[in-house]
């Protein structure tokens, strides 16, 4: 079996700044990383142009797999599309491969029938947008109990209803995976899986936030490894990106020991 393809997503050391992270990265013998559009005082929010980012990436030879993310996508209006256009605009010219597609995540949109018709809508407005740019769309759905779209069943329906499955791929987020309990997976439409575990027994699923998602270690609760097991046995082989969004793991004076002992303990169980 080919080696696991791991990336680093900018949330695993947000205060980083751009040239530092991708050093990061480069240490702990990856290439592949995915950029934040929701990071305060760094790139994308700082105003860095995207042919700036494009540089810093090129002279460290790192893959810019995703811009994350376009937020309430699924709600689809005049202020997303010209925020839409704007993201893909710097996708397409710092070198990102494609943008992330986070729904709408605060108890409304709901409905049933409404959220399929506000996905469709969406997705096929955003799909010639895209395609124009050279863009992949990845779709993630959460699964927290106030999301949009928590199903991934949903999701690849509605991708197929707009003709978009040269356009769009899934998220398989093993957290959100996990708080949602749909049984299915879709490697052959997944286009990237986000990793991170908890630890913390004594919280409810249903209580369970971002707060709670920390490296990967033997006292998981997620079982990452046997999802990440069952999609790459199912055909995926594409990247495997750190998410820990937990504040004890932002604080880590050594990130980078950190990181190599969760890949380390990932690469032992696969």
């Amino acid at each position: 079996m080919t080696a696991l393809p791991f990336a680093l997503n900018h949330m695993t050391t947000p205060s980083l700044p751009l040239g530092a992270f991708f050093e990061l990265a480069r240490s702990l013998g990856m290439s592949s990383v995915e950029i934040r559009n929701d990071l305060a005082g760094n790139a994308i929010l700082d105003g860095t142009p995207a042919k700036d980012v494009a540089a810093l990436a090129g002279r460290h030879d790192i893959t810019i797999i995703s811009i994350n993310a376009l937020q309430r996508f699924n709600e689809w209006n005049g202020a997303r599309r010209a925020e839409a256009e704007e993201l893909i605009a710097y996708a397409r010219d710092c070198g990102a491969r494609a943008l992330v597609l986070v729904p709408v995540n605060d108890g409304t949109c709901q409905a049933d029938g409404e959220r399929q018709d506000n996905l469709r809508k969406a997705l096929a407005a955003l799909k010639p947008m895209l395609e124009k740019a050279g863009i992949v769309g990845l779709v993630e759905p959460l699964g927290f109990e106030i999301c949009s779209l928590r199903s991934k069943t949903e999701a690849v329906e509605a991708i197929k209803a707009v003709d978009g499955e040269m356009t769009f791929r899934l998220v398989h987020d093993t957290f959100h995976h996990y708080l949602a309990g749909e049984p299915e997976i879709y490697p052959g439409m997944t286009g990237l899986i986000h990793i991170s575990g908890v630890t913390d027994g004594q919280v409810a699923v249903a209580d369970l936030r971002d707060s709670h998602r920390v490296l990967i270690d033997q006292s998981d609760l997620l079982d990452n490894v046997g999802q990440i097991r069952r999609l790459r046995a199912a055909g995926y082989a594409g990247p495997l990106s750190f998410e820990p969004f937990a504040a004890e793991v932002h604080g880590l004076a050594d990130p980078a020991a950190a990181v190599r002992q969760s890949v380390d303990y990932i690469r032992t169980h696969i």
